[in-house]
């Protein structure tokens, strides 16, 4: 039998390597275009998906580089952002330090705090802020120096050291509560936050603030050949890294080359649309089967595979490794690095139902949150398109938390979430609608992770189908 397959593969690779040498230039030339375009798609992932969210502040806002746009209720469907949290606040400032050092300045925790990141244009980790980050809710002045610094550091600052002239800080502003005044209170600390350039540290001019509530903040990976154009403003706008210099020619091949104008004739925009495609499918395939588990015969598996966070929150600095497979299906479902994954929040997700099938928007389920959940500040359950990994569109909510108004807890203390067309009766306050016409998944997050967590001591159930009662009738 042995003998047969080795056999049959040899032939296989007999008959394509014969069909390769009698590939005329033309078809050559198109082939290592199209699979080079695969390659740089998924390697490019990250920094994309960051440029897609400032181009998108720059064309929808009035935000610029090294302000601050932000989200003056929790977020609703228009944030099309990737996996965004909607029982938070958010802060966001795309800085640039190619004209110099910039600080980011976080205040201290009182009367508030800041769950946030500061990240490169490749998304890899710099600094978490705020209680779990490094001033340890003290507050502090971040400074992020340009690529090669090597002036002094003055006294009194965190210094942070990227590879790159541009990056984020995703700043989180807690929420107790979605009521109004305890809303309002989470925005006014987070206008606390300030960010200037060093050079004018003695009197920092005020932090110009843009609200992007309500506005359609579309951000979502495209899968065409307009994701190049991305690529290419990254490749002119940042130095090569030495880890990425073996992409200088293949990017080449596909018209992307450092300081000559990238304009692809229709015949190569063709091909890059196939690529895209293909490399869409291929990292939804590694998606779709599912990252390692948390808790063995339970589907959550953390929104991060333990070789992609050890890689990115060690600066990608082991030589022998560089997931960047992993990062790519990373970057396709969210944005920003971790530092310190564990301590102000962490993620479960679910992309299939306890019966291994995909979630369906046109069906109804239940996840039972059992009691006691490991958590210092709050747990949400959050639906998201499956095919945009952003938030279900025209929906009029999109999670509910341990902080949302009228939660019905059981008798034992655990807690039934919904999720499906329509609210099963009397369950409207557990429940999150899905879109009947599209398929989701879902995120759970844990705010201020405890220890029965980790521990496995509390184990977060799967998710089940269940039949609903809706006007008498039983679905």
């Amino acid at each position: 039998m042995r003998r047969a397959i080795v056999g049959a593969v040899a032939l296989v690779l007999s008959v394509l390597s014969a069909h390769a040498q009698n590939m005329s230039p033309d078809e050559l030339a198109a082939r290592n275009i199209q699979r080079r375009a695969v390659e740089a798609m998924i390697w490019g992932m990250p920094a994309v998906n960051a440029d897609l969210m400032l181009q998108t502040m720059l064309k929808m806002t009035k935000a610029k580089p090294n302000e601050i746009v932000y989200w003056s209720k929790p977020v609703n469907w228009k944030n099309q952002t990737l996996t965004p949290n909607p029982d938070s606040i958010y802060f966001m400032s795309f800085w640039n330090v190619k004209d110099g050092p910039v600080v980011v300045e976080i205040p201290p925790a009182q009367g508030g705090s800041i769950a946030g990141n500061i990240v490169t244009l490749w998304q890899m980790p710099l600094e978490d802020t705020g209680p779990e980050g490094a001033d340890k809710g003290q507050g502090g002045k971040y400074l992020i120096l340009p690529p090669g610094h090597k002036g002094e550091v003055p006294a009194g600052y965190i210094a942070l050291q990227p590879d790159v002239f541009s990056g984020f800080a995703l700043l989180r502003s807690n929420l107790v509560s979605h009521g109004d005044a305890d809303v309002e209170k989470s925005v006014a600390y987070g206008k606390q936050i300030k960010v200037y350039p060093l050079a004018s540290a003695k009197e920092p001019p005020p932090t110009n603030f843009t609200d992007a509530y309500d506005v359609l903040f579309d951000a979502t990976i495209p899968y065409d050949a307009s994701f190049y154009r991305g690529l290419d403003r990254v490749v002119q706008n940042e130095p090569w890294l030495d880890r990425d210099r073996a992409m200088i020619d293949q990017l080449a091949t596909i018209g992307i080359v450092k300081g000559r104008p990238f304009n692809p004739d229709q015949k190569t925009v063709t091909l890059l649309d196939q690529a895209a495609r293909e490399a869409h499918a291929l990292l939804a395939q590694i998606y779709d089967a599912g990252f390692p588990v948390i808790n063995p015969g339970i589907r959550w598996f953390p929104a991060a595979v333990p070789e992609m966070v050890k890689a990115a929150s060690g600066g990608y600095g082991d030589p022998n490794a560089y997931p960047v497979d992993m990062r790519g299906v990373t970057y396709t479902l969210g944005y920003t690095g971790i530092k310190r994954l564990g301590t102000a929040q962490f993620y479960l997700m679910a992309n299939k139902d306890k019966d291994g099938q995909d979630f369906d928007g046109s069906v109804t389920y239940r996840l039972s949150v059992p009691a006691n959940a490991p958590v210092k500040q709050y747990w949400s359950a959050t639906v998201y398109d499956r095919e945009t990994h952003a938030l279900v569109r025209n929906m009029p909510r999109a999670s509910r938390a341990s902080i949302s108004p009228g939660l019905q807890k059981n008798a034992d203390g655990s807690v039934d979430v919904y999720f499906g067309p329509k609210a099963p009766d009397g369950k409207d306050a557990n429940w999150v609608p899905t879109d009947p016409t599209r398929k989701f998944e879902l995120l759970f997050r844990l705010y201020g992770p405890e220890k029965p967590l980790f521990d496995h001591s509390w184990r977060l159930p799967d998710v089940e189908r269940v039949a609903t009662t809706i006007g008498g009738a039983t679905k």
